[in-house]
């Protein structure tokens, strides 16, 4: 691949990024839920609305800590949208789930990502939504391991 085609690609990505980003905090930040930000999005979406997860899991999830992610659950928590309760079996343990104002939050972000994978797809034969899979799992391999493959000299 030459050069052109790498600066195209790297171009592509800073502004696919930047774009998701943006495009993602208008939608899903609305009146119903200005009181909060497209990061305490994700940690709704992190939380899910299965069984209630422990503050560790959900941190390790986000690539955050422990420490970072009360700080916005204690606002979170304060908005009602997720309690926090301690764990019968380990009172060590505090456990997360969503209050129904945070499931409505999660199911308005999740219909987003539907939204928007939707529209990625739309027109994509079979093979080609194949070959997209394989590049965005390569992204994700690349961001989830760090490893950089240096251009040989």
């Amino acid at each position: 691949m030459n050069q052109s085609s790498n600066r195209q690609i790297n171009v592509l990505l800073v502004n696919l990024f930047n774009k998701v980003m943006a495009v993602e905090g208008k939608a899903v930040i609305t009146e119903e839920f200005k009181d909060i930000s497209n990061n305490d999005m994700h940690i709704l979406e992190a939380v899910g609305i299965g069984e209630p997860q422990s503050v560790s899991a959900i941190a390790k999830q986000l690539a955050v800590t422990v420490g970072t992610l009360t700080v916005n659950m204690n606002a979170l928590e304060k908005k009602a949208y997720l309690v926090r309760n301690r764990s019968e079996e380990d009172r060590r343990v505090v456990l997360v789930s969503l209050t129904e104002k945070g499931r409505k939050a999660f199911f308005h972000h999740r219909d987003f990502h539907k939204a928007m994978i939707k529209s990625a797809i739309k027109g994509l034969d079979p093979s080609e939504r194949e070959a997209l899979l394989g590049c965005l799992q390569k992204l994700n391999d690349f961001f989830e391991n760090g490893e950089i493959i240096k251009e040989e000299e």
